[in-house]
Parts: C-alpha cells; sequence; structure tokens
C-alpha cells in the first residue's frame, strides 16, 4: 500500500499527546486503549497522555511543549478554539479531520459567524490555511501549501490584518487580505 501524506506526516511527528478524561469517563478509558494499541504500530513516536483539563491549562503555559495533539471531537472542540484564540483570532485556525486514505475534511476552526455574515470584515486567514491542508494532506502538494502559509506569513509580518487581529490598527477588509495573500503566493513571496 502506498505511503499517504498523512502517514508521512505521522511518521516524521515525534510525539503524540493522547487528549482524554479516562478518570471519569468510560468510552475515554476505552479511547486510552485503542490509542495505545495503534501506537505499538509506530514505535519511534513518543506517547504521552493527558487528561482535557490539564491539556487546556499547558496549552496557554507552553504549547510549544505538544508535537500532534490526539482527541476526540469533543476535546478537540475544546482545544481548537483555545488553539486559536493564542493565535489571536478565531480567523487563525485551519481544521482537519484526516483518514489514512489521504481524504480529509478540511474546515476553518471557527463557526460560521453569522453577526458578521456580509460585512467584509472576516479574516480568511483561516478558510486559506485550510486549503493549504489540503493541499499537504489529501493532494500531496507540499510546494504549494508552503507558498500559501509563507505569503500568510509575509502579510502579517507586514503588519496586515483584518478587524479582529487590527485591535483599534487600520484593518484590511476580508477580500483584501484574500487579494493580498493571493498576490504573495503568485509573487513566490
Amino acid at each position: 500500500m502506498p505511503v499517504s501524506p498523512l502517514n508521512r506526516r505521522v511518521n516524521a511527528a515525534r510525539k503524540v499527546t493522547s487528549i482524554d478524561k479516562a478518570n471519569v469517563l468510560q468510552s475515554a478509558i476505552l479511547w486510552r486503549e485503542i490509542v495505545n494499541d495503534v501506537a505499538k504500530a509506530y514505535p519511534d513516536v513518543e506517547l504521552t497522555h493527558m487528561y482535557i483539563d490539564n491539556a487546556t491549562m499547558q496549552l496557554i503555559k507552553d504549547p510549544s511543549q505538544f508535537d500532534v495533539l490526539l482527541c476526540s471531537n469533543l476535546f478537540g472542540d475544546i482545544l481548537s478554539d483555545e488553539c486559536a484564540m493564542i493565535t489571536g483570532s478565531m480567523g487563525m485556525l485551519p481544521s482537519a479531520s484526516l483518514n489514512e486514505q489521504g481524504f480529509g475534511l478540511y474546515e476553518p476552526a471557527g463557526g460560521s459567524a453569522p453577526d458578521i455574515a456580509g460585512k467584509n470584515i472576516a479574516n480568511p486567514i483561516a478558510q486559506i490555511l485550510s486549503l493549504a491542508l489540503l493541499l499537504r494532506y489529501s493532494l500531496d502538494a507540499d510546494e504549494a501549501a508552503t507558498a500559501i502559509e509563507q505569503a500568510i506569513n509575509r502579510a502579517l509580518e507586514e503588519g496586515i490584518a483584518t478587524y479582529d487581529l487590527a485591535r483599534g490598527a487600520a484593518a484590511v477588509s476580508t477580500d483584501e487580505m484574500g487579494d493580498i495573500i493571493a498576490r504573495y503566493v503568485a509573487e513566490g513571496v
């Protein structure tokens, strides 16, 4: 069987932290047993377990201690919102639900934000980064994904910000941010 982009990424990761609540939930005990069984197939990857309440604290204290967080959808929803706020906005965090065959569901981690719908003030970066994840994990197009990520980094380093990030400074619209990032991708950063 060919190695999928997801498996290559998993093999590149060296530490997986499984998040559960095995001290309280029966389903989490089963989760932990299954994670331990699957981990046997990846002896070069360090596996640790952490309870969800401690994980939320550790993410704030030192997010760099984590390589890959593995958790159920319920805990993933909690942690992804927290991670988004570490970046400064829900509009910054992409999301991917993946499988071994390379197919995935890619979407921004934040919700639909109906309160700002049609106002051209939403941050498009999470959507654009979700595309980068699709390119990398489902289409095995690392170069294109990297180009997108570098274009976003350039825009942010230049101080270009949408309303959610501007914090009272000048802000660009959703369309403007998307156009700037697209231009930087085309320019090759």
